[in-house]
């Protein structure tokens, strides 16, 4: 089992940033905890601030993984080469969100690349990472 993690803009600062929403785990170390929860699982992990470089890892991944997660962060409301990028690939990917996107800013209440995900998993932490790789594995 393949499994690409894709981080978006902002969530290289995971533990240092608002950590009434995102808590003060860093992901380097929370991956660190997920990685030894599923050792069968071989795990790549990518974060960028950039949007190409997110589609084109998206692009180098999504025909040959057996599972995309994706947290793109702000870019989950508003890039549209994101959401073409995912449904380009035969890959299937599961959206992730640390916080409930629909208790924050109304602008955060529509994802335009979960219409194209298999699912999407919000509200449960660094923990909802874990839960995404749990539907590739059941």
């Amino acid at each position: 089992m393949n499994i690409l993690i894709i981080n978006g803009p902002n969530l290289n600062l995971l533990g240092k940033r608002e950590k009434s929403i995102y808590g003060s785990e860093s992901y380097e170390d929370y991956y660190e905890k997920l990685k030894s929860v599923f050792p069968e699982v071989k795990f790549t992990y990518f974060q960028s601030n950039i949007e190409g470089e997110l589609v084109d890892k998206i692009h180098e991944f999504g025909f040959s993984s057996d599972g995309i997660i994706i947290n793109a962060g702000a870019y989950t409301h508003t890039s549209i080469a994101i959401r073409d990028a995912i449904a380009g690939v035969t890959t299937p990917v599961t959206e992730v969100h640390i916080s409930n996107t629909l208790t924050r800013e109304d602008f955060r209440h529509k994802s335009v690349i979960g219409p194209v995900c298999k699912g999407c998993i919000m509200g449960f932490g660094l923990d909802s990472y874990r839960l995404a790789v749990l539907s590739y594995l059941t």
